[in-house]
């Protein structure tokens, strides 16, 4: 879509619908679309269909530019490990148990940190999204890096966070940002909103799937 932002990094499930869609739009209808296929209250989280759901998140990552070029990066990666993971297990509470029983959940590349490493992607840009649209004075710069403080600055080192520091003023101002990803005040708000909303129950089912095996989030 014209004033819609690609990326380079290439999604293994993208088809032409999404292509017609704005970056915002796409993402907000794939994780719409999981909560319609998937009750969190009695159902597991198959990885097949929730990887389908992230892989569309990269592309938001791209319009924040080199920013969040990190987080696009890893974000990928992850997405990718799991979707190899898809492979050998049904759902995601498959993955942890296994990690469990071979004592790799914090291991670098095991499926368990890669799944972790995706949820704080997905909390990232909802809790900037949040920040967005708490004020129309917020400007890009100051939501991400509110929420980059809040979500991901813990669990990073200090050259990380430096660099993402010196990126933050590398960000569009509010009304670039609407160019780039294709969308209107109006439109952006409401697909925030639908974003918010769709991988809420995303994030707190997989917290759970931690923390209901006795292992913390401070990682």
């Amino acid at each position: 879509m014209e004033g819609a932002c690609s990326s380079s990094s290439s999604s293994p499930f993208k088809d032409a619908e999404m292509e017609a869609q704005t970056p915002l739009t796409a993402v907000a209808e794939a994780f719409e679309d999981l909560g319609r296929s998937w009750d969190c209250r009695s159902e597991e989280l198959q990885v097949e269909p929730f990887v389908f759901a992230c892989s569309h998140v990269a592309e938001l990552f791209g319009c924040l530019g080199f920013a969040f070029k990190f987080a696009q990066i890893e974000y990928v990666s992850k997405v990718n490990g799991l979707l190899e993971a898809s492979k050998l297990f049904d759902n995601l509470s498959n993955i942890l148990d296994n990690d469990v029983k071979n004592d790799v959940v914090r291991k670098p590349g095991s499926h368990s940190r890669n799944l972790r490493r995706v949820r704080l992607g997905l909390d990232l840009l909802r809790t900037m999204f949040e920040q967005f649209l708490s004020s129309e004075e917020i400007s890009p710069k100051e939501a991400a890096s509110s929420a980059y403080a809040q979500v991901c600055a813990p669990f990073h080192t200090w050259a990380i966070r430096t660099a993402v520091g010196a990126g933050m003023c590398t960000l569009p101002t509010r009304d670039h940002l609407l160019l780039k990803l294709g969308d209107t005040d109006e439109s952006v708000e409401r697909e925030m909103r639908r974003y918010i909303v769709a991988t809420s129950a995303v994030i707190d089912y997989i917290d759970n799937l931690y923390l209901s095996r006795n292992i913390t989030l401070d990682w």
